[in-house]
């Protein structure tokens, strides 16, 4: 990437030139003047490798497969580390944000050992996630003192006028400066509760980084946004504020107030990987290849989520001049299914770091002995076996379906059965046993359609028989279905409008595809919350404890099948 030179400021001479005027006047001085010193020799090229993750979401310990985990990823950062190193390079590693929120066993212990893995990964800074702010502020005001990296926002303000967060911090690296900031996504208002914003504002990340940026690029070599505001192809980011294409394309290219040299991006939960200009690889497999989107002179990078990946990031710095040599998504022992059925690692497995595992082996004991705690009192059973489940509408179904509603502030919701995979029993009940119920750590997501679009879903929807995973238990919604074909549907009881607005809750399986549901997740519309099905039904189950079944039987005229 080319960077040009520093341009040279009025009233400014060369050295050598002051130094030859001086030794003029001292020409007629008995004692000869001392020698020039000889000149400073040119700083040698910069070897940087910028290593990055994002969107860890609570995913300190491997998965039931063995999958990613940050014991893993401790050996992958360090061989690495070990690799640039010996080759004379330096390295830097930079996270995208949203540490918080994805299991239970992180939730209930206020992220405590994800910060303590990062600061034993060695993590240099981390932007703020929207994710960082779903719990009180006293909650994140803990984390920040147990975060031993620097975590950086420059867009996020105190109601005051002050700035919230350190909006920058410059790094030294083998005799040059690397400019790092953070950025957030200004729609974090709209993702988390009201209370947990209420004293600090979210102003527009290209606006504040165009005003930064003179002042970094005169600092620093190398200027680097780690962001919080999704990748989006082509910009086309539909209902969420815009992303980091965007901004790439809004600020200058050139010049000493050009942009960013590199975006480490989140918040959208993609590998960026680029099968050409402005398209983006959706079907990107571990161990394949990845080319990083590049707009308007910045590179973009990210990671997909979870520490699945260690994004790789080789760069050359000299003369002004920045290179990316090499990039690459390195799995953390990521799994494919063999012919065969069973699931084999992709390349080499990745064996865990033993100091690190040991010091987070006592965080995970601790959250599985938290599972066991009650969360609540049901009087009745509500109901999720899966012969009726898969029928008809259950009070389980409807729950689950209310809950979601809840959370997101939907229209409507429909939970698919396949997800539902047991009952939950009368008395008190334990996070284990909401856990048996939803499994498969589901995300709840958003999407906006129109009353058409709405209509043209619900109707896949009509199809789905007696016994498909894909049969909807709702909430919000009526229809009147003959047979397989939708005849009729309604939102909260008013006829859909083909050119309104709606807002449908549904889990991101679903909205993958899932269960053989119209394909969602790339609709301009859709919004992936981040929040787990399972955490989000101990939420409020433990606000309104004790819950009567009674109160979540279906209503037989929500939906009719003639």
């Amino acid at each position: 990437m080319a960077r040009p030179a520093w341009p040279v400021q009025a009233g400014w001479r060369p050295r050598a030139l002051l130094v030859a005027g001086a030794l003029a006047l001292l020409a007629g001085c008995a004692t000869p003047p001392a020698p020039l010193p000889s000149p400073s020799p040119q700083r040698p090229p910069l070897k940087l490798t910028i290593l990055h993750t994002n969107d860890h979401h609570g995913r300190f310990w491997p998965n039931a497969d063995g999958e990613y985990g940050m014991a893993a990823r401790m050996t992958a950062i360090a061989r690495v580390r070990a690799e640039v190193a010996a080759a004379g390079g330096h390295t830097l590693l930079l996270d995208g944000g949203d540490i918080n929120t994805g299991v239970p066993e992180s939730s209930m212990q206020d992220a405590e050992p994800d910060f303590i893995g990062m600061n034993l990964l060695g993590y240099d800074a981390s932007t703020f996630g929207n994710h960082e702010f779903d719990k009180p502020p006293a909650v994140l005001a803990r984390q920040r003192q147990w975060a031993k990296f620097s975590m950086l926002s420059a867009n996020i303000y105190k109601k005051t006028g002050e700035r919230f967060a350190e909006p920058y911090r410059i790094f030294e690296r083998g005799g040059y400066k690397i400019a790092v900031t953070g950025l957030t996504t200004p729609d974090t208002p709209q993702l988390v509760l009201p209370d947990n914003v209420r004293d600090i504002e979210f102003r527009n990340p290209a606006s504040e980084a165009a005003k930064l940026l003179p002042e970094l690029h005169a600092q620093a070599d190398m200027v680097i946004a780690a962001t919080h505001m999704g990748h989006y192809p082509d910009g086309k980011h539909g209902i969420n504020a815009p992303g980091d294409v965007e901004m790439a394309r809004s600020l200058p290219a050139a010049g000493p107030g050009r942009g960013f040299d590199l975006i480490v991006g989140g918040h959208s939960h993609d590998p960026v990987c680029m099968l050409a200009e402005n398209v983006r690889n959706e079907g990107y497999g571990p161990g394949e290849p990845c080319q990083p989107d590049r707009q308007n002179g910045s590179w973009i990078v990210q990671s997909n989520l979870w520490g699945k990946y260690l994004g790789r990031a080789d760069f050359e710095i000299d003369a002004g001049q920045i290179r990316l040599v090499k990039y690459q998504l390195i799995p953390i022992n990521l799994k494919r299914k063999a012919p065969d059925g069973s699931k084999v690692t992709v390349g080499p497995p990745i064996p865990e770091d033993p100091a690190v595992r040991a010091a987070l082996l006592p965080f995970q004991e601790r959250g599985q002995q938290a599972l066991t705690q009650p969360v609540g009192v049901l009087v009745g059973v509500f109901d999720g076996d899966n012969a009726r489940i898969r029928k008809q509408p259950t009070t389980l179904g409807t729950l689950l379906a209310r809950v979601m509603l809840d959370k997101t502030g939907a229209d409507l919701a429909v939970m698919n059965a396949g997800g539902i995979r047991d009952s939950l029993p009368e008395g008190s009940v334990s996070y284990r046993d909401l856990l048996k119920v939803q499994p498969f750590a589901n995300r709840v997501a958003v999407v906006r359609l129109t009353g058409t679009e709405l209509l043209r879903w619900l109707q896949v929807s009509a199809k789905m028989s007696k016994g498909a995973g894909g049969y909807p238990q709702t909430a919000g919604l009526q229809m009147v279905i003959e047979g397989t074909t939708l005849k009729s549907a309604a939102v909260q009881g008013r006829p859909i409008e083909a050119q309104r607005e709606y807002r449908l809750a549904i889990n991101h399986f679903t909205a993958t595809g899932g269960d053989g549901y119209p394909r969602l997740i790339e609709h301009p519309g859709y919004i992936d919350t981040g929040f787990v099905d399972a955490e989000v039904l101990r939420d409020y189950i433990a606000a309104r404890s004790p819950l009567r079944a009674a109160d979540y039987a279906p209503n037989p005229n929500d939906v009719q099948r003639q």
